[in-house]
């Protein structure tokens, strides 16, 4: 976590990734703040994120093909898209583009 050190959402970016990277920014009273960076990495196939909490994500760079469960095509998200994905709402990354970052920013929150 930074603890008052400027950093930047676009620094730091590994040349190569074999798995998503996930960093946690910030975190308090349950509420996380996280960079999420792909490099043609999606969920496995029939694998979905069932989570607690609300998640608030927006995509900074890059591209990615989001699949909400029950929805009949996957959403494709590019740069300043966001949405908020509800808790337990079945989802899984069906794509992110394998030849630039895709830099997500993640809020995850208690479920309104």
């Amino acid at each position: 976590m930074n603890n008052g050190t400027i950093t930047n959402l676009f620094g730091g970016l590994p040349p190569v990734l074999t798995e998503e990277l996930f960093q946690t920014l910030a975190a308090s009273g349950g509420a996380r703040v996280e960079r999420i960076v792909s490099l043609g990495q999606c969920s496995p196939e029939g694998e979905w994120f069932d989570q607690d909490q609300d998640e608030w994500v927006l995509l900074l760079a890059g591209e990615a093909l989001l699949l909400l469960e029950g929805e009949p095509a996957p959403r494709r998200l590019a740069s300043g898209d966001h949405l908020l994905i509800p808790a337990h709402c079945r989802h899984r990354v069906a794509w992110t583009d394998p030849d630039r970052h895709t830099i997500w920013l993640a809020v995850h929150f208690a479920p309104r």
